[in-house]
């Protein structure tokens, strides 16, 4: 006669559900996206617009780069965090997007975009002071040639941009990935790197290395910065397209990490990524114990209970063992 063994309890890995965007709707998303994108457009241009550089203690680099890790930490959950143009076809060629949301998604960003530079024209013509409002939005614009500060030629923008962009996307889709262990401080590591960035982009041309922030201050500036808005969407999007291309090989190359402690689901999520199969943490294992020792069961039939001794330090213990019943069953043995 034989006992019937009790199916094995299979204790799924809690998945990332914190993390991955694709538990909201997509609506919830587009909305997670276009106000990210205007809290970041606003803060990105608001802070050159309205302050003197001579009195201002906090640059406006910094500043968009700390609206961006705002905006991770409060609406990544929801999205991914993109916000940017250039982040959406990055992970789209990294295969963490699907084509039809990133469409959905960039025009959620430009939405986003010109609501918050609309808010700020507003403003603007609120100021006496300010009677060109153009004018004032021709110091924040993407420009290259006449219309850089330094009078960087179309080739140096461009360069700058496609670096500038690839190295963003690279650290958002390496700190966001769920092999990362430090997934947590992703909205950190992506906001530091743009205020980075956009310190040296100012230098360049006001270089934004975002495409739907260079799209809105442009539709409010002089007639010229549309006519060199192009390079400030073609460069950008080069530069995610190869950081993409180089994430998507060292991900396939890359074997799979083990698995995350269960509650450890924090940070702004990876997009469309597949769930990761569940562990058998509970699966039967031959050298296990599934009682005390010598108890009916935790023998096969037919052979002899060993008596227990004392567990020696220097074999490993075996899958499954209880620390608890390790300590008596040596303290018996004695």
């Amino acid at each position: 006669m034989t006992t019937p063994v009790p199916a094995p309890v299979t204790a799924a890995r809690p998945s990332a559900a914190l993390d991955d965007p694709q538990r909201s709707g997509l609506l919830a998303r587009l909305y997670a996206e276009a106000l990210g994108t205007l809290f970041v457009v606003v803060v990105g241009l608001g802070v050159p617009l309205f302050t003197i550089p001579q009195s201002n203690p906090l640059s406006a680099s910094l500043a968009a780069g700390l609206a961006l890790t705002a905006a991770m930490l409060a609406l990544g959950y929801v999205s991914g965090g993109h916000f940017n143009p250039a982040v959406t076809v990055g992970n789209v060629i990294a295969g963490r997007t699907r084509l039809a949301d990133a469409a959905a998604y960039l025009g959620a960003q430009l939405v986003g975009a010109l609501l918050g530079v609309v808010a700020l024209f507003g403003i603007l013509r609120t100021i006496p002071k300010i009677a060109d409002t153009r004018g004032a939005f021709d110091t924040v614009t993407a420009g290259f040639g006449e219309h850089s500060i330094i009078q960087a030629p179309m080739a140096g923008a461009l360069l700058v941009e496609v670096l500038g962009a690839a190295l963003l996307v690279a650290v958002y889709l390496g700190s966001t990935s769920v092999r990362n262990p430090s997934r947590a401080a992703a909205p950190f590591a992506v906001g530091l790197t743009m205020a980075v960035l956009l310190q040296l982009g100012q230098a360049i041309g006001n270089a934004p290395f975002n495409p739907a922030r260079a799209t809105a201050s442009a539709l409010f500036s002089n007639a010229d910065a549309l006519g060199q808005l192009w390079l400030f969407w073609v460069a950008p999007l080069v530069g995610a397209a190869v950081a993409g291309l180089v994430f998507r090989v060292v991900a396939q190359g890359t074997p799979a990490a083990a698995a995350p402690v269960p509650g450890d689901a924090s940070g702004p999520a990876d997009e469309d990524f597949d769930a990761e199969e569940p562990d058998d943490l509970g699966a039967d294992d031959p050298g296990a114990d599934d009682g005390p020792a010598g108890s009916a069961g935790s023998e096969p039939a037919g052979t002899k209970p060993v008596p227990a001794g004392p567990v020696r330090a220097d074999v490993p213990r075996k899958p499954g063992r209880d620390e608890a019943r390790d300590f008596f069953d040596s303290k018996r043995g004695e």
